[in-house]
């Protein structure tokens, strides 16, 4: 079954500074601990870090069937405003994820984004839909970008009553 994935947006006001926030979200060897897909992620072809160009393997997991690799490129790497990466996958056409951070009262809204930028072939949705058993990937993925801004608020929160106590 063919669905309509275009793009999407999910935003959260999280009371840490953007540099924090960015650092986190660009580190993509930590992106397991937010996002609810990503089962792993390294650095690859001597990359150590976010830079544009730089490329990372990453190990998604949904649905019911197998994990799959991808290797995304990092396409905006600017320090504390934008982390942008770009995957492309056999019949699973490109997709642009993006997260900025806009410093905001005492904290920032986090916006994470993402951006079918060539579609899904019939093949993908055939495999997304009767291999992975995901019926509305665009209600799924609009759940884990939740998800994800949820979870990096936490690890902000813990990690910076963690710093506080450190300095008291």
């Amino acid at each position: 079954m063919r669905q309509n994935l275009t793009t999407d947006t999910v935003e959260r006001y999280i009371e840490a500074p953007p540099e924090l926030l960015y650092d986190l979200v660009s580190d993509v060897t930590r992106t397991p601990e937010l996002s609810p897909e990503v089962v792993r992620c390294t650095w690859v072809k001597g990359a150590t870090g976010p830079v544009v160009g730089a490329r990372f393997r990453a190990v998604n997991s949904a649905g019911r069937g197998p994990d799959w690799p991808n290797w995304p490129v990092v396409i905006a790497a600017d320090r504390p405003k934008e982390f942008a990466f770009s995957r492309t996958e056999p019949f699973a056409g490109t997709l642009e994820w993006r997260y900025r951070f806009v410093p905001e009262g005492s904290g920032t809204k986090v916006l994470e984004s993402y951006t079918v930028t060539k579609p899904i072939s019939v093949i993908g949705w055939f495999l997304i839909d009767k291999v992975s058993g995901l019926k509305d990937r665009a209600a799924d993925l609009h759940a884990g970008m939740a998800a994800t801004l949820d979870r990096l608020a936490a690890i902000t929160e813990k990690q910076q009553r963690v710093n506080g106590n450190q300095r008291r």
